[in-house]
């Protein structure tokens, strides 16, 4: 994913390095960001996730549909909230430990859907 992000920005002059002429202008093509949904429209899925992790349990949130700056931001206030580290990365919010009915009240009282998964 890291590698898409570079490209697209070694890409974003076309090739272009240097030009001499006075009038040169530059097109950027402004990235499409994702509007963020409504909390109400929101399909939000929390689960316990323990793989690749070395046993340690952490959960998952996951189906957030918007800009990156809003998952950041409720990833950090889920965080604030539990009082434990955590992480959002490739449109998932990481917390560290199993706070799923925790998050899940956090959630709905916040006004998404929120669906527990697995057991």
């Amino acid at each position: 994913m890291q590698n898409k992000k570079n490209e697209k920005k070694l890409n974003s002059f076309d090739g272009l390095v240097y030009s001499t002429n006075p009038d040169a202008q530059l097109n950027f093509d402004e990235e499409n960001t994702q509007e963020t949904l409504a909390p109400k429209l929101q399909d939000l899925r929390v689960q316990l996730d323990k793989k690749q992790r070395g046993g340690k349990a952490v959960t998952l949130i996951t189906g957030f549909i918007g800009a990156d700056e809003d998952l950041k931001y409720l990833g950090k206030m889920l965080k604030t909230k539990c009082g434990v580290g955590g992480t959002v990365k490739e449109g998932e919010i990481l917390i560290q430990g199993d706070f799923r009915q925790k998050i899940m009240g956090l959630l709905i009282s916040e006004g998404f859907r929120a669906k527990k998964i697995g057991g």
